[in-house]
């Protein structure tokens, strides 16, 4: 069986993803996301299963440094749904808590219930790490933030569900590979890339332009430094295929005012892009 690396724990919301996204994949948890990326580039894995943004919490740190220099391309997208359970040991009660544990961008996902409980918050490596955690400890005033996978993984009881600040909140996922396939086409399509632009006057409006006049939408622009805080890299998604004529002259004027452009990745639109 081909398989899937994710950053995690068996039960983890990446554990989750991997089996919605891919059900004909075995998972492979691994500790960070440098090492889910470095089991696809080894051969470890086939695909990685790699977190990037939350709608409520924003970017996930750090992915975006890691992308550019993984050497893997992105083949996919996946949105997953993140309800956030509170799972305690069994025979606990949701007053019976007095702390509970997840990733900091879980936390800052479930902030209005955690401060209406007065609940002290540790900050975990993993979702899915804190509720095996929570399961070593047995205790009832000890509690993790984590999907309800990881209950049924670790023997925990789920305390509360849908916890999470925002209906509709959703983790975004991208599907990276060793292989780039441009082959594909759908009716929507997305292209990933990053580039630097030059250091000249107006360059980055400039190297956007191109954008405007061939009618290409820009979804996604994100600048972040590299190394200098003169040498700012942006990480774009626009619409379309490199070789939609378009997009192709849009991409031809940005290569002229950039000393790096690098495309990640050519990918069908998942779904939840066109839906409300």
């Amino acid at each position: 069986m081909p398989r899937i690396a994710f950053q995690g724990e068996v039960g983890a919301y990446g554990h989750q993803a991997c089996l919605e996204a891919r059900p004909d994949f075995d998972p492979l948890p691994c500790p960070t996301f440098e090492d889910a990326i470095e089991a696809v580039r080894s051969g470890e894995a086939d695909l990685g299963m790699i977190a990037v943004e939350n709608s409520t919490y924003g970017r996930v740190a750090d992915v975006h440094q890691l992308l550019p220099e993984s050497g893997l391309h992105i083949v996919d997208e996946h949105f997953l749904r993140v309800r956030i359970s509170v799972l305690g040991v069994k025979g606990a009660r949701l007053g019976d808590l007095r702390r509970v544990r997840g990733m900091a961008i879980l936390l800052g996902q479930a902030r209005g219930f955690v401060r209406a409980h007065g609940l002290q918050t540790l900050a975990w490596s993993d979702n899915a790490a804190g509720a095996r955690e929570v399961a070593h400890l047995n205790d009832p005033a000890e509690g993790s933030l984590a999907p309800e996978i990881a209950a049924q993984v670790y023997g925990l009881d789920v305390l509360a569900r849908g916890v999470e600040d925002h209906e509709g909140n959703t983790t975004r996922f991208l599907v990276m590979s060793r292989e780039e396939d441009r082959t594909r086409r759908s009716e929507s399509m997305m292209t990933s890339l990053v580039f630097r632009v030059r250091n000249i006057p107006a360059a980055l409006y400039k190297a956007l332009g191109g954008f405007a006049t061939n009618g290409v939408n820009v979804t996604k622009l994100e600048s972040y430094l590299v190394g200098s805080f003169q040498a700012a890299q942006f990480y774009a998604e626009v619409e379309g295929h490199p070789e939609d004529p378009a997009l192709a002259r849009a991409l031809e004027e940005l290569h002229y005012f950039s000393d790096r452009l690098d495309v990640l990745g050519v990918f069908p639109a998942a779904r939840p892009r066109h839906e409300t």
